[in-house]
C-alpha cells in the first residue's frame, strides 16, 4: 500500500522491518519502518511511515513519512494521500 504512494520503483523491494503503536492526546498512531532494497538487494533508503487517526469524530486520518539515506540522514518527508 505505501510502496505505491511513496513511488518506490516496482522492481525494488520494500520490506517492513518494524511496527509499533502509540495512543496519546486522542490520536491512535501506527508507526512502520521500511527498508528499500534495489534489484541487487542493496539498501537504498529507510522510511518511517506514521499512519494516524483521531479517535474522536470526525476521525480524521493522516499518513506522513520520513525518508532517510543509508547513513541515517533525512532526505525527504511529507504527507501521503489517503
Amino acid at each position: 500500500m505505501y510502496k505505491e504512494k511513496l513511488e518506490i520503483p516496482k522492481d525494488h523491494d520494500f520490506v517492513r522491518t518494524s511496527m509499533k503503536s502509540e495512543n496519546r492526546k486522542g490520536q491512535d498512531t501506527d508507526i512502520y519502518t521500511y527498508e528499500e532494497m534495489n534489484t541487487k538487494k542493496e539498501l537504498v533508503a529507510r522510511y518511517e511511515v506514521r499512519d494516524s487517526m483521531c479517535i474522536y469524530p470526525p476521525q480524521k486520518r493522516t499518513i506522513s513519512y520520513t525518508k532517510h539515506d543509508i547513513t541515517g540522514k533525512e532526505i525527504d518527508s511529507g504527507r501521503l494521500p489517503i
